[in-house]
């Protein structure tokens, strides 16, 4: 029964990327809870470089127009930290759940960042 247990418990928690080239220091789903409309909200992520070598984002990508990002485009050096800055355009009144794909260069697959919560009017 516990190996089922696991089982599901394994698909319904994000995993990141075979050999993830970073360690995510902030949780990779955020709430910010409730907001007023028309505030947008910023969270930034942070992450370690786990490589032996300087590691870029090479590309972030947002699920919809109601996000932005914010990256430097500088080599994060091994072991130091790096981070993501992802905004929310609270213009739609309701509850949102948004992602952004945060790409390595030099490594395949993406790493999703969640950022979610209630607009009020």
């Amino acid at each position: 029964m516990l190996s089922i247990a696991t089982l599901l418990l394994s698909f319904l928690l994000p995993a990141p990327p075979p050999d993830a080239p970073v360690e995510w220091i902030s949780p990779l789903t955020v709430d910010v809870g409730d907001i007023l409309r028309g505030e947008d909200h910023t969270h930034t992520y942070y992450y370690v470089n786990l490589t032996d070598a300087p590691l870029t984002v090479d590309n972030v990508r947002p699920s919809c127009g109601c996000t932005a990002t914010d990256w430097l485009g500088t080599p994060v050096m091994p072991k130091d930290t790096g981070s993501i800055s992802v905004t929310y355009d609270a213009m739609n009144v309701g509850y949102f759940r948004k992602n952004v794909k945060v790409f390595f260069r030099g490594y395949p697959g993406a790493h999703k960042l969640w950022l979610e919560g209630f607009v009020e009017p």
